[in-house]
């Protein structure tokens, strides 16, 4: 089977802080799934389970998928350098953003990158594996923090680090076009673009929220008025009903007359039943 693997171009140098938090549960789950998976030799198992499939997503109802591909990877460079770049880059901005606001960063990047590949391949039934969705994001708020650090490709060439960014971010759009690559540029573009507008554009985590729970409360009371509204319109007609055959019997009854008394009196002891 041939899986498609997310990994980042080139390689560079820059002094590295500590490991920070949030920086070190990531790369231990990462390094430790990836262990797990090679020492269980269950690749062609655990990707289609686990991995991004967009097919089976929607047809096989998978939605972790979004999530869970971002902790696999295809081999031991693409886990470490996944996890080198997270490491080299994520640490400082987790020391200025906190470790909440950092994760909820990584994990929008990730799982957002992830659904966006969804989009432009829903028939697809390659795999895509990897955190690069995520650390593309964490490249885009790097290069955006702090764009006149330098950073040393391949240890040598200087250069600032948001030309690094704007760079690795041209690369990423101008391959998306090529349909046989086997690295998922549109995850690594995505992540970026995404990262961009949660940067430019923060939300309000706790004013959506309290939409969210306005809008429902909203949705249940105007549901609850209409199953009210519905419920005299069904008692009426019965009563109506009713009415003619204390006058007139049962008999006089039409067809339609009796159907509707038969469903509007069944309607009504399942509302009762439900009250």
């Amino acid at each position: 089977m041939k899986y498609q693997f997310q990994s980042n171009p080139g390689e560079f140098s820059y002094k590295p802080t500590l490991f920070t938090n949030a920086i070190k549960v990531l790369i231990s789950i990462n390094f430790g799934i990836f262990i797990l998976q090679t020492l269980s030799g269950s690749e062609t198992l655990f990707f289609p389970l686990f991995g991004l499939v967009p097919k089976l997503v929607w047809s096989e109802k998978m939605i972790w998928q979004p999530f869970t591909y971002m902790f696999f990877h295809g081999g031991v460079w693409h886990v470490l350098i996944n996890m080198f770049v997270l490491w080299m880059f994520g640490s400082e901005l987790e020391r200025l953003w906190g470790r909440g606001q950092f994760l909820r960063f990584y994990f929008i990047t990730g799982v957002g990158s992830g659904l966006v590949t969804m989009l432009f391949g829903l028939q697809s039934m390659t795999p895509v594996v990897g955190a690069s969705g995520a650390v593309y994001g964490v490249l885009l708020g790097y290069g955006l923090t702090y764009p006149n650090r330098t950073i040393y490709l391949y240890g040598i060439i200087p250069v600032k680090s948001i030309w690094f960014v704007l760079g690795i971010g041209l690369i990423a759009f101008m391959s998306s076009f090529e349909n046989m690559s086997p690295i998922s540029h549109i995850t690594h573009l995505s992540g970026m673009i995404i990262g961009y507008f949660m940067l430019k554009n923060p939300i309000n985590w706790g004013g959506l929220l309290f939409q969210i729970r306005k809008k429902t409360l909203e949705y249940k009371i105007q549901k609850e008025e209409k199953r009210i509204s519905q419920q005299f319109l069904v008692e009426r007609d019965i009563n109506q009903i009713l009415d003619k055959i204390n006058h007139q019997g049962f008999d006089s009854l039409t067809q339609e007359e009796q159907d509707r008394l038969y469903k509007g009196s069944h309607s009504l002891s399942k509302d009762k039943k439900k009250d």
